[in-house]
This record gives structure tokens, sequence and C-alpha cells, in this order.
């Protein structure tokens, strides 16, 4: 009889749990015109060529062994990244804690005691013992019947807050490959801007070691030496300039890469292909989707942490019904431990409870209206993500298309400028124009230099960010669940 009972209560709280369901909204898809041809934008203006690349591992199409090892090494010991992984198993401990919440709850139990009941109290029969003992050896189950998916909801919240966080690590780590990569490509170019900036200034020094001979053969005036003395001491300014830049281009690294303090305040940073090569190996991707939203991570979280808020509304409104808990025991109870097992101690019960809220002073629509505010926000900051990456991806080829122009025009405009320098020279040799002329030409021809480099770097760094516009180097498949 005793084990029919508790069976059927078994089986009574399994039938009430299948038939369950949920209050509050499903989960939709905000609806959103996404319908745009990034591949018209990709194919005007661009003189490179676009050839199929590996989004998950763009870094690749550059071919610098250097770069490759950087990108390693920093998803090994970068803080970010470990931060973002701490948070996944916070997350996925919060998750399995709340999914337990649907399943009963069994616990055993052992207790032993021994009073002594006062013999002038007249609680005692005549002759009684006063001191007694008490054993018992139980199992105990509890059961909330989930009837109108609160525990459901709770557990939907979970799991998307979740999805949320991995999510979340993979657009740090995106984050951390474009901003690694595009401080890669500044340092190479802060390389060449020294090499430039101190051919720069041995051009100057030569300069002013012949204005020094002429000056005192008599040549030339005091005016053309100090002009000669001050454009020496531009470039030895551009070139502290650059190598400053070196320098804090190589420690912002060392910090990406998550070295220890001494490496950061001394970087040591291997170099691989120069800004050129890097720049030959620039490739546009062929094909540029507008399915942004199942491939962005940010856009991925956003919409589960819309998904969560929009089951808290639900773990809310659950509020409003009845609760219903099952309960059940069995055990052994007795005065005497050595006959602790025996059947006639056993014991068992059976039992329910429910409790309707009748009057709570509108905290239940408090907590129902803060739900629902809560979820707004997660709408608005998802529209938002949406629309910023849509932004991030016109940005990114705007940027990609104006650069590769500049560079065109940069070269020709170095090339006219040598050829400028060179008749400029000629001139001053004979007489038929001052030395300013000369100088002016060197500095236009070097400032243009200078700032070709920067369009490689900033061409560069435009693709980079349209990798990382598009989802590149993250793979989603690695959530918990789709």
């Amino acid at each position: 009889m005793l084990r029919s009972t508790f069976t059927l209560s078994i089986f009574a709280a399994s039938l009430a749990l299948a038939g369950c369901s949920s209050v509050g909204p499903d989960y939709q898809r905000p609806a959103l015109d996404t319908s745009v041809n990034f591949n018209a934008a990709l194919e005007s203006g661009q003189a490179k060529t676009a050839n199929p690349v590996d989004l998950l591992a763009w870094w690749k199409s550059f071919r610098d062994p250097v770069l490759n090892s950087l990108l390693d090494e920093a998803v090994a010991h970068n803080q970010d990244l470990a931060l973002a992984a701490a948070r996944i198993q916070e997350a996925r401990a919060t998750a399995t804690g709340t999914n337990s919440n649907r399943y009963p709850v069994v616990d055993a139990t052992f207790s032993g005691a021994k009073n002594r009941t006062s013999e002038n109290a007249g609680k005692l029969g005549a002759g009684a013992n006063p001191v007694a003992k008490d054993f018992q050896l139980g199992l105990n189950a509890s059961y909330e019947v989930d009837f109108w998916g609160k525990l459901s909801r709770a557990d939907e919240a979970a799991k998307a807050r979740l999805l949320a966080q991995e999510a979340n690590r993979g657009l740090v780590q995106s984050t951390l490959y474009a901003t690694l990569a595009q401080s890669y490509f500044a340092l190479r170019a802060y390389d060449a801007q020294v090499e430039l900036a101190v051919l720069s200034l041995s051009t100057r020094q030569e300069n002013l070691r012949l204005q020094q001979k002429r000056y005192a053969a008599g040549s030339i005036g005091e005016l053309d030496l100090h002009v000669a003395e001050s454009e020496m001491a531009a470039a030895e300014i551009t070139v502290a300039q650059a190598r400053q830049a070196v320098a804090n281009t190589e420690s912002a690294l060392s910090v990406l890469l998550g070295r220890s303090p001494a490496a950061i305040a001394n970087p040591v940073l291997v170099r691989g292909n120069s800004i050129v090569s890097l720049y030959q190996q620039l490739n546009l991707p062929a094909d540029l989707s507008s399915d942004l939203l199942n491939r962005r991570p940010d856009i991925i979280a956003a919409e589960q942490a819309l998904v969560a808020a929009n089951a808290d509304v639900g773990q809310a409104k659950a509020l409003y019904f009845p609760s219903i808990k099952l309960t059940t025991g069995i055990g052994y109870e007795s005065r005497v431990f050595s006959d602790l097992l025996d059947p006639t101690s056993l014991l068992w019960n059976v039992g329910a409870n429910l409790v309707q809220p009748i009057f709570r002073a509108g905290a239940i629509g408090a907590v129902v209206s803060g739900a629902e505010a809560r979820k707004d926000q997660a709408m608005a900051q998802y529209l938002q993500a949406v629309q910023g990456a849509f932004r991030d991806v016109h940005d990114a080829l705007n940027n990609a298309s104006a650069n590769q122009q500049m560079y065109l025009a940069g070269n020709r405009r170095v090339t006219a400028l040598k050829d400028s320098l060179r008749l400029a020279e000629l001139r001053y040799k004979n007489g038929y124009s001052s030395y300013l002329e000369v100088l002016n030409a060197q500095r236009d021809l070097q400032q243009t230099e200078a700032a070709l480099v920067e369009t490689q770097r900033a061409h560069l760094s435009a693709l980079v960010s349209l990798y990382k516009a598009i989802g590149g180097g993250w793979d989603k498949s690695g959530l918990a669940s789709q």
C-alpha cells in the first residue's frame, strides 16, 4: 500500500509537470529591414581584387608569420579573454542552478535525540521512565508543480544569459584580433616613418654641411644658413616623434599580448613583413552577406539578452497564479536504536500545499512592470546593436574605398614631387632659384611619402574593421546551444 501510494504521488507530479503551460509572451525576433546589398558597395571604386578569405582566420590572408604568432600569444594570455571566460563559467553555474529548480528535491535525514521530562510536571504516566530516546531515519521529497511556467521561464532566461556571455566572449575575441592586427600594422607603419625621418635627417645634415661651407666661402648669406639649421632641427623633431610612436605602440601591443609588467615596461617585439609587403597582401573579401544578425557576436549577445528579458516577463506574470508544492516522505522512527529498521517502525506521509496571492499591495504588479521595462531596454539595446553593425560595415567599406583612392593619388604625387625636387636642385645649382625652392621640394616629398605610409596603414586598418564588422574571427558554433 505504501509503495503504491508513493509511486502514485510521483506519477501525479510527473503528469502535472507534463501539462504545464507557460504564461507570458513567447519570444519572437523583431522584424527589421536588413535587405542591404553590401556587395554593390564592395565592387564600386575598388582597384584591389576581391578573393575568398577565411573569415574565421582572416589575418592569415596577410601571410605574416609574426602576426599569426602574436595573435596566438594574445589568445593564450590576454586578460580580457580570461575575464570573459570566467563570466561564462559564472553564467553556466547560474543556469545549472536555475534548471535544478524544475526537478524534485530529495533529502535523506537521520536524527537521534535523548531528553528527560520533569517528573513533577504531571506529564508522565505512573511508572513511566522520565528519560526517553528517539531515532529517525527517512527520505523526504518535495516538488513545485510548474503549472504556469515560472520555473521554465527562469530556466529559459538563465540559458539565454549563458549564451549572451558566450557571445560576449566572441566579441572580446574578435575585438582583440582586430585591435592587435591594427596595432601591429601601426607599428610597422611607424617603423617605416622612422626610416623616412632618419633618411630626411641625413639629407638635412648634408644640406647644412654644404651650406656651412658656402657661408664660410661667402657664397650665401646668413639667412640661407639659418634656414638649413632650422630644417635640420625640424628633422630631428620628426625622428623623435616617430620613435615615440613606435615605443608607445610596442607597450600597447605588450598589454594586448598579456605580457608581464616587466615585459610591458621594456617591450621587445619581433618584426615581420614591412608595411609595404603587408599592403601588397591586402585582399578584400569576395562576398559580403547582409546576414549579420546570425554572425556578429555583439548582435547575438544583445538578442539573447532580449530573450532573457522576455522570459523574465513571463516569470513575473506567473506570480499572479497559485503555486502548488507536493511533498512526500518515508522512513523509520523508534525509541530504541536496534529497532529502527524494524517494519513496525515504518512511517510515511504525502501532502500538497497551494498558495494563491490575494493581496500584495501592488507588489506583483511592480515586479511585472519592472520586467517589462527591462525588456524595453533590452529591445532598444538590440536595435542599437543592429544599427551599429550596419553602420560599421558601411564605414569600413567607405574608408577602404577612400584610402584606396588616396593611395593611388599619393603615388602619383610622390612621382611628381621627385621630378620637382630634381628640377629644383638643377635650378639652384645653376643659379636660377634660391635654396628655399629646394627645401620646399624636399619637405613636400618627405611629407607626401610619410602620408603615403599612413594611407597604407589606414587602408589595412579599414580592411580589418571590415572583417570585424561582418563577424570575422569568431565561430558561433561554439555556443553552448542554438
